[in-house]
């Protein structure tokens, strides 16, 4: 009973957004008065009528207006498309939905940014490694530089010696 329901909103929904030309309004408005103090599913069953509980009225839809005037029928006491939804708890769902799925939006916004962020990109990487291929060459010229001039201080006998006193040992 609820998918039927739910189409039956959706059909009345996408007939209200279509042109009175096309939907022949003069011909509905003539057929939403005689349901007037009738029932609510009896209203509803044509798709562009309005029914306002207050009045018991049963009333075409005005689609050249979002919301129907107050002077129809006040948002709390209009049903339209189902009998147990009025305009009032209909807006205030789809604001509270609206407003979850821009939070929403906006916290997953913020974590794929965050995290973007925290991931290094290809050229701090490639800078990296590129740090590191220099520190260790330079690593190497130190160490060769630094045998090259332990084999001068031999040959010329200023090597220094790790322990000054071995000469006297013997």
């Amino acid at each position: 009973m609820a998918p039927l329901r739910a189409l039956r909103f959706c059909a009345a929904l996408a007939l209200a957004l279509l042109p009175a030309a096309v939907r022949g309004e003069e011909e509905a408005a003539g057929d939403c008065h005689q349901y007037t103090n009738r029932s609510c599913e009896e209203c509803l069953k044509n798709v562009t009528c309005l029914w306002c509980a207050s009045s018991k009225q049963c009333v075409p839809y005005p689609v050249r207006r979002i919301l129907p005037p107050a002077d129809l029928c006040e948002l709390r006491s209009a049903r339209w498309g189902v009998c147990w939804v009025n305009f009032e708890a209909l807006i205030i769902a789809m604001s509270v939905v609206g407003g979850m799925i821009l939070i929403m939006l906006g916290v997953c916004c913020c974590c794929c940014c965050k995290k973007k962020s925290k991931k290094p990109d290809k050229e701090d990487e490639r800078a990296a490694r590129e740090r590191e291929r220099r520190r260790v060459r330079q690593e190497e010229r130190r160490a060769e530089m630094k045998s090259r001039h332990d084999e001068i201080r031999r040959k010329y006998g200023l090597f220094k010696e790790e322990n000054p006193y071995a000469k006297f040992d013997n």
